[in-house]
């Protein structure tokens, strides 16, 4: 997604009100996945509201530094429609 905080801000701003599929490290060789939508961004988080009928919880935020360090994978549902997935 991007090299920096910064580019992976710039690149969520671009992209709020899209289908996107989370997954998540969930701790002990858990990993999450979710689907929902990119909500909001802020300086320091940013606001997915989840698909009801899936998740337990209405919204999740994560930090920019999740996506950075790759503890959040982020894929918009029209990539993956793209790409063969």
């Amino acid at each position: 997604m991007g090299k920096t905080i910064k580019d992976i801000k710039s690149a969520l701003d671009k992209r709020v009100g899209q289908r996107l599929t989370l997954k998540a490290n969930g701790g002990r060789r858990k990993t999450i996945e979710r689907v929902g939508v990119l909500e909001e961004t802020y300086p320091s988080v940013f606001i997915v509201k989840l698909d009801r009928d899936s998740n337990a919880y209405e919204r999740v935020s994560y930090s920019y530094t999740d996506v950075l360090t790759e503890t959040v994978e982020i894929t918009f549902l029209k990539e993956a429609a793209a790409s063969g997935q």
